[in-house]
């Protein structure tokens, strides 16, 4: 048995079978998508330390400090949390002085209870919150012929959760990160933020008091909640 091909038909599948290709090889030499670049300034320094609530002299540096209860105040965007308080710091010195910092050097002690170390940011990311952003609203009720159903929302029945878009999130995440205090030798002056676990009222809080314990000495500052 012998099988036949017209020319017409063989010029037909091989033109097709080109389009495709050249589509294929296409698809390849696509440029990478690129993510969207994130603004996140660090915390700049004030003016002086007595633009903090509270400064004390710890060798050759200054250090002064100001609570924020559970408020995280980026320079762009003021966050929340449910478990964590934040202290914004900052380091004063002499022209040309250095100072090496690190989060390790602080802890926090509220009401006079045991003091709490500093945290990473990379532990608070899961309780940030961003005031300013609202969810999508639910969508209308309608009844069986497709007729938006007038005083009853879907909410009222069935409450619906919204997750907190990646985008939203990733962009609350960056912003804490870069506004963290900076770690290693770093030139004076210099400022940032500290973390520190606690899920108590702030209207509950006393007193708070900053310890410092670092290379340039100790230090303690006594902060107004």
């Amino acid at each position: 048995m012998r099988y036949f091909v017209s020319s017409g038909r063989f010029c037909a599948i091989a033109a097709v079978s080109a389009v495709v290709l050249c589509q294929g090889a296409g698809g390849q030499n696509a440029p990478a998508k690129v993510p969207p670049t994130i603004e996140a300034p660090a915390v700049p320094p004030r003016s002086s330390p007595n633009d903090y609530q509270a400064h004390v002299s710890a060798g050759a540096v200054t250090i002064a400090a100001e609570f924020t209860g559970h408020s995280i105040a980026t320079p762009l965007a003021t966050f929340t949390t449910d478990d964590f308080v934040t202290v914004d710091v900052a380091f004063f010195g002499p022209p040309s002085a250095h100072a090496k910092l690190s989060h390790e050097d602080f802890s926090l002690r509220i009401n006079g209870k045991k003091a709490l170390p500093a945290q990473l940011y990379l532990l608070m990311y899961k309780s940030l919150k961003d005031p300013s952003y609202v969810p999508p609203e639910p969508a209308k009720s309608k009844d069986d012929a497709g007729v938006p159903v007038v005083g009853e929302s879907p909410s009222d029945r069935n409450p619906q959760w919204h997750p907190v878009p990646f985008d939203v999130e990733h962009k609350m995440e960056v912003r804490v990160e870069k506004a963290a205090l900076p770690e290693g030798d770093r030139a004076l002056p210099e400022a940032g933020l500290l973390y520190f676990p606690y899920k108590g009222r702030e209207n509950g809080i006393s007193s708070v008091e900053l310890i410092y314990d670092g290379s340039a000495g100790r230090a303690i500052l006594t902060l107004h909640p």
